[in-house]
């Protein structure tokens, strides 16, 4: 384990000054990170064991053991690995003085943005349990959905290696002979079978296949690199909440997240500017972004936070009803309640799109893949039904 020098950080009187506070303990932590092995900042550990760490680490700590113990705990329970060294690690970061939160900057690779600003934000408002329960919720759902999606692939994709290595065999060693016969017949191949055959010639031909290779590369470097830059950021940004059903199930996933940590926030007396900061780094996509800036700016000015979301530019991304319902919490003064209950519907609308998309998917792959394979099919069978006449022409 490493052990690093004791560093005193001033913790911020909010989380509004946070951005100052966080920049100035991230050039204090630059020298503690130099002298942890460069391993461990790169750390990725499974999203099983996150969601175990949070769950755990809320328990423990609604248990009334303190932070540090709790930490120490989890990492002695813990299989050797990856996982056991990075609890070790933010354990002893945790001891020498420096606040949770700060603790896990030094593993971005593991711990979102969002994530760290909900634990900032529990540590300004001293409810730290209920934060991590809301987190461990959320990240035990991403889980949940990953899982249904990837049960719904599982069958097609099987389908699909099967078919290729049965056409692949037939392409390989069927469909030469009957070429051939044709050759000598003088015959003419099926227009669909000729263009199977230059599709095979293609990928059979190194030089092509190279370039093809090579520009396919580019291509996708120029992509990542142009993806890296905020136009490219911007507009992956909008397809993602413009695209049919899925842009549907991604903004009811954001108002979910975000109506959720609005509830906790202000139940647990922390600011409703604070809360707004923690959302918008929460949304992970700009056009959500600048809805939670602009309200921030307009809540600066005297608006109330349902008048903020109306005015501004993105306003179309929340749904009136829900601007109708923030501005009835606010004025009853139970903005936290009625957060809450808009996060409860629309979690139970996520989990019903979610379920109607992942039934979709599997006959949609079949149907998919049923076309291209009966495609190269009817490409394969059509000289076989023809091949009679050939021959005795």
């Amino acid at each position: 384990m490493v052990t690093l020098e004791t560093k005193t950080i001033e913790e911020p009187t909010n989380i509004a000054d946070s951005g100052k506070w966080t920049a100035n303990s991230k050039r204090k932590l630059n020298a503690e990170r130099s002298t942890l092995n460069t391993n461990f900042y790169k750390t990725r550990v499974k999203q099983t064991d996150l969601i175990v760490f949070t769950t755990q680490l809320s328990v423990m700590l609604d248990s009334g053991v303190i932070l540090s113990d709790a930490l120490d705990v989890i990492a002695e329970q813990s299989e050797q690995g990856p996982f056991k060294e990075m609890v070790a690690n933010v354990a002893e970061i945790v001891k020498h003085g420096e606040n949770f939160s700060e603790a896990l900057l030094v593993y971005p690779k593991v711990f979102n943005p969002m994530f760290i600003s909900m634990v900032r934000a529990s540590e300004a408002s001293g409810r730290m349990p209920e934060m991590l329960n809301v987190l461990s919720s959320y990240l035990d759902f991403e889980a949940e959905t990953r899982r249904h999606i990837k049960g719904a692939l599982t069958y097609p994709f099987i389908m699909a290696a099967m078919a290729i290595v049965a056409m692949s065999t037939m392409i390989l060693f069927v469909l030469p002979r009957f070429t051939k016969i044709y050759e000598i017949r003088g015959a003419t191949l099926p227009g669909i079978t000729r263009a199977l055959i230059k599709i095979v010639n293609i990928i059979g031909d190194a030089q092509v296949m190279t370039l093809i290779l090579t520009m396919s590369i580019l291509a996708s470097a120029a992509l990542y690199y142009w993806l890296g830059t905020r136009t490219g950021r911007r507009t992956m940004d909008f397809i993602k909440i413009h695209t049919p059903v899925i842009g549907t199930m991604f903004i009811d996933a954001v108002i979910t997240r975000s109506m959720r940590i609005m509830a906790t926030m202000i139940n647990t007396g922390v600011s409703l500017l604070d809360t707004i900061e923690v959302i918008r780094s929460s949304c992970r996509n700009d056009y959500f972004e600048r809805l939670w800036s602009d309200a921030d700016k307009k809540i600066r000015d005297g608006y109330q936070l349902s008048e903020a979301i109306q005015v501004s530019i993105c306003n179309k991304l929340i749904a009136p009803g829900i601007i109708r319902m923030l501005r009835a919490g606010e004025k009853s003064g139970q903005l936290g309640e009625v957060s809450d209950k808009i996060s409860t519907f629309y979690e139970k609308k996520l989990h019903a799109s979610i379920k109607s998309v992942t039934a979709l998917i599997e006959p949609t792959m079949i149907i998919i893949l049923g076309g291209i394979i009966g495609t190269i099919a009817i490409a394969l069978l059509l000289p076989i039904l023809k091949i009679s006449s050939v021959i005795s022409h």
